[in-house]
Parts: structure tokens; sequence; C-alpha cells
């Protein structure tokens, strides 16, 4: 990839000049910050990632790289009741997992509070600041409506030293939460209301998760968060559209306090993903009341839950490439995710057989005791690589359930009974018998003769027609293991835009796991890693879990499933096999 302004390409060579890149490509061959860029990646860490900030941090990132530049990770930490160290070693570990180094560049906007505090008094020596003590009610009363303009606060004109003095007693403890606040002295009449003289310093007695008991007040977000950039001499301020009305606070303050060249705020669509929430208050309630499993649970958009799932970096990264940058919002569907997974494991997950419904089926004519060791390739030869593991063949084996009908449809080319199916990279068998479990009429076991000479003229001589291709494994090789297999979280693709009465928790899919076990793999899995991924032939893409999987005792998630219209139809017959309810877990 290039670091020169004159050829942004993104991977794959295409040309990439989205409305920020243009931005940033003007601002360069102008000169406007001496051929510089920077960008910056400033999560609140009162939370885990998500999917929407793998979009923010592949773009930040992503640009600041293309045009030799430098992206700050920066921990936007101005609400000592809500964050935690922990969130920001998850947040490192996430953006690090992605593939981004932002070398010595990583802050805290809690390390500038002595700067900020002296931004502030700067704004009240010039009069653009005062200090309020209305209450939080009584402020939101006198901000007026969309129609309506909004009222000046009594304490408005409150002298420059009178607020002077009474900001350095908020500071040294004085006073207790919500006595008084800071606030810039703008435009009560302003259209955007953001601009009607927003709080910029509010007193909390709260111990900070870095700075301890230093501070009873702290800053507003607006206040803090643009004056962070401007003291890391930012170049692009690139953040989501619900920040476009910030941006008059943002330019109000920089203009105020910070000579020329100073950054600008560009603001790009949010991610807004189908089947899943994007607010971390949300998914902090799905965690708080155990809806899931936690922050990593593999049904959640957290890039911690996608990373257990089993997605890759590359994928999530080609994912945010295909999406591209927006100014509008707009809802992306799932599916498109879910493509750019497969499409990133294709090329690197081998294939491998496992049953996960197991039937039994007992090749009559084949020898008691004997094995015969099969060479089975790992790759298509679509794929272009080369490798190939033996399996053993042998009297008793395990198919799918799914693989068998004693009514099919006409268009049916697995096994039935009197029915020929060949057993993938090994013979064609021929269903012979149906054998039952006599208190329940299920079906348990199928006695099949094999045809040894496959691929040949089938049992009988009759001449070969053409078979279906099943996965199986050898009874007595079979590795056992528990088998998870995920689905989308909520029912309806926008779960936050709920009927009245009800909240987005009323969408949530009963069934968006179900845990199989007693499902059996081929041998070679036995001492599969944790993190180790694989594509299970006809059932989709599986990763080895990384907190419940052990060598000897598997226990496999499924990533992504297949596209085809196989998988579909799979899907559709085992929902009607299920002999147990499904969960939440």
């Amino acid at each position: 990839m290039s670091d020169t302004p004159s050829d942004t390409r993104k991977p794959g060579g295409r040309e990439s000049l989205d409305f920020l890149r243009e931005i940033v490509k003007r601002d360069t061959l102008s000169g406007a910050y001496g051929g510089r860029v920077a960008t910056r990646f400033p999560p609140e860490p009162n939370g885990y990632l998500h999917i929407g900030h793998a979009k923010s941090i592949c773009l930040n990132f992503g640009i600041a790289a293309e045009f030799g530049g430098c992206c700050h990770l920066r921990m936007d930490d101005t609400n000592p009741e809500t964050e935690d160290m922990a969130y920001v070693e998850s947040i490192i570990g996430d953006v690090r997992w992605l593939g981004f180094d932002w070398g010595n560049k990583l802050f805290f906007a809690s390390d500038y509070y002595e700067r900020l505090y002296e931004l502030a008094v700067r704004l009240i020596k010039d009069g653009k600041a005062y200090v309020d003590s209305l209450s939080e009610d009584e402020i939101r009363r006198h901000r007026g409506t969309i129609m309506e303009a909004g009222r000046d606060s009594p304490w408005r004109d409150r002298s420059v030293e009178e607020n002077l003095d009474l900001f350095a007693r908020m500071r040294s403890g004085e006073f207790p939460d919500g006595a008084h606040v800071l606030r810039a002295k703008i435009d009560m009449a302003a259209r955007n209301m953001k601009m009607r003289d927003p709080l910029l310093y509010r007193i909390r007695h709260a111990s900070h998760y870095r700075r301890g008991d230093s501070w009873c007040l702290y800053p507003m977000y607006d206040f803090a968060h643009p004056l962070s950039d401007a003291i890391e001499n930012i170049t692009h301020s690139i953040c989501t559209l619900e920040f476009e009305n910030n941006r008059a606070i943002y330019d109000w303050l920089v203009d105020n306090l910070f000579p020329e060249p100073r950054p600008r705020q560009y603001e790009f669509a949010r991610l807004n993903l189908d089947y899943t929430v994007m607010s971390k208050r949300k998914l902090l309630q799905l965690v708080e009341e155990s809806l899931v499993s936690g922050w990593d649970d593999p049904r959640m958009p957290t890039i911690a839950g996608m990373r257990r799932r089993g997605y890759t970096p590359e994928g999530i990264r080609l994912f945010a490439d295909r999406i591209g940058v927006d100014k509008a919002n707009s809802r992306v569907s799932m599916e498109l995710l879910e493509d750019a997974i497969r499409d990133d494991l294709n090329a690197r997950a081998p294939r491998v057989m496992a049953v996960l419904r197991p039937l039994k089926v007992t090749i009559t004519d084949f020898p008691e005791g004997k094995v015969e060791w099969l060479e089975s390739p790992y790759w298509p030869r679509d794929i272009g690589k080369e490798g190939s593991r033996k399996l053993p063949l042998a009297r008793e084996v395990f198919i799918e359930r799914t693989d068998f009908s004693e009514d099919p449809p006409a268009d049916w080319l697995r096994l039935a009974p009197g029915g020929e199916v060949r057993l993938m990279n090994a013979c064609i068998i021929r269903c012979e018998e149906v054998v039952r479990d006599t208190a329940t009429g299920e079906v348990t076991e199928l006695r099949c003769v094999h045809d040894p000479d496959s691929p040949g003229k089938p049992p009988g001589g009759k001449k070969k027609k053409k078979t279906a291709a099943i996965q199986w494994v050898s009874a007595a090789h079979a590795v056992p293991a528990e088998v998870r297999l995920y689905d989308r979280l909520f029912t309806v693709p926008d779960p936050e835009a709920a009927e009245e009465g009800k909240t987005f928790k009323d969408s949530l899919n009963p069934v968006s796991v179900e845990f199989l076990r007693g499902c059996l793999l081929e041998p070679g899995l036995a001492n599969a890693s944790p993190g180790e991924r694989f594509q299970f032939v006809r059932h989709g893409f599986f990763i080895a879990d990384a907190v419940d999987s052990r060598p000897g005792i598997p226990v496999f998630n499924r990533i992504v499933g297949l596209r085809d219209a196989y998988a579909r139809r799979i899907r559709q017959r085992a929902d009607s096999l299920l002999t147990g309810p499904s969960r939440i877990g």
C-alpha cells in the first residue's frame, strides 16, 4: 500500500477516493498542514468495541497509512462513573488484533485534565464561559425547544472574578455534585440547540480509574474531545454523523483557544448492521442481565465476540472495505458481513468431515475388523493448495441424519431406501434395510452394501448413475465433540425500532444458539488447537472455541454457514428433526 497522497489505493489496487480521502488529499496537496496527516481513534473506555468501531478503526488508521501519516489511539476518558481499565485493555487488544499499530501514540484525555482546566480558565477570563448554579432540570427548561429560543440563566452575567473564584472552588471539592456547572457563553437563541450555552464542566465526586480522587471536576465530552484533538495536533477529526451538530461546538472551542492550522471535524455514516444493536448501553444491558454469556459471546457484534466466533481480522477489514464510506445513514445487510467472512475463510480453512446429527450405517458386505485408509485432500482444486490426510473406512460409519429420507422428494440426490449415495472420497453405498427403534419408530440404523471398486459400476453391475457425495466418519475412529450453531441474536433486522410498549429485548432470538452434543468428527480433529479454523464439509466454517475447547475434548463454534442451496435445505431439514429446545446460553 502506497504511503503517498497521489496513490490512495485499497487492497486489490482499486481506486478508493471516497469523500474523506478526497478531503485529505486536497489538504495534503495544498499544504494545509505542511503535508502532515494525523488522525485518531478516540473511544470512551466504558464498554467493548463492536463492529461499528471496527469500521472507524479501519477508516482512521487506513487514511493515515495511505497518506504517510499517523493515527493516534486515545481514550476519551471523562466519565469516572462508567469507565474501567478492563475496557482500556480490551480496546487496545481489539485494535491490535485488527492489525493496526499506533506506535508511541497512545494517549488518554485524563492526562490532559490540568491543561483542559487551564483552557477553561482562559475562556472565563475572556468572558466566554460562566459558572451556572441552575439545577439540571432548570437548565433543561431554560434551553427552549426547536421552535422556541432558550432563556438566559440568571447567573449568565456573573463577573469574571466571581466565575474564577467559583470555578476554583468547584475544582477544590467545596461543592456537592450538581451544585454548579461551567457553561460556554454562546447564544441561547441559536438554531442549533447544541450551541445554547453548552455545558463544559460538571462536579462528580467519583474516583477515576486512572486519576483516582485527585479530581472531582470533570470535563464534558464536547469540551475534552476537540481540545484533546488540538493538543495532539490532529489534522482530520473523523467521526460519525450523530456528532454532526456537535461540530459547531468543536469549531467554537478550537477557534477560541487554538491558532491555525487547527483540526477540522468531518462526519461519515455510522455502521447500522441488520439483526443486531450498536448501542454500548444496550450491549451492556444484554451482558448485565445475562441474556448473553458476556462481552465475548459469539452472538455479540463486539470485536471480542466476533473474534471468539472465529471471524478473522482480514475478513472484518475486507467487510469495512466493501461497505465503503457514505455521507448518509443506512442499514447494512448481515449477508455482506457474512460474505466477506466466507470469502476470507475460503482460502484459509482446510476441508474436513463432521457429522453433527449422527445416523449409524452398517456396510454389511464390508469385512469385520477391516480398516481401509483413504487419501483425502484438505482443499478443493480451485483453491490451489496442497495437503491431505488419511481417513479410515470401516464396516460401521456415521452419516448426517439429514442426508437420509424415507420419503424423499423427486429431486432427492442423497440416501433413501433402495437408493445410492457416495461416501465422500470413498465408495458408493446402497441402502438395503432401515432399522427402527421398536418403542418410538425412530430410524436408528441403515444397513447398506457398498461398491468396493467405486468409481465404477454400483452393486449389481447396473450402469452407474449420478450420485451425491455426503460426509461421513468411521464409528470406531470418530471424535466426539460439542458443536455450537450460532444464529442471529435478534429476529428482526432493526431491533431498536421496537413497537410501542416493547423494547429491543423483545426481539431476541430464542434459538440464537443450538448446542449439539454427541457430534462426531474425523479423527484428526481430536487435537485441534483452540482458535484453529476448518470448513466442515457441507456445514460451514467452524473454529475450535478459544475458551472451552481443549485437545481431546473439542468444542467447535460455527463461524458462518455456507451460502449454497444445500446449506439452506439442511438448515430447514435440521429444524424439523430437533428433539429438544434450543436456547440462548
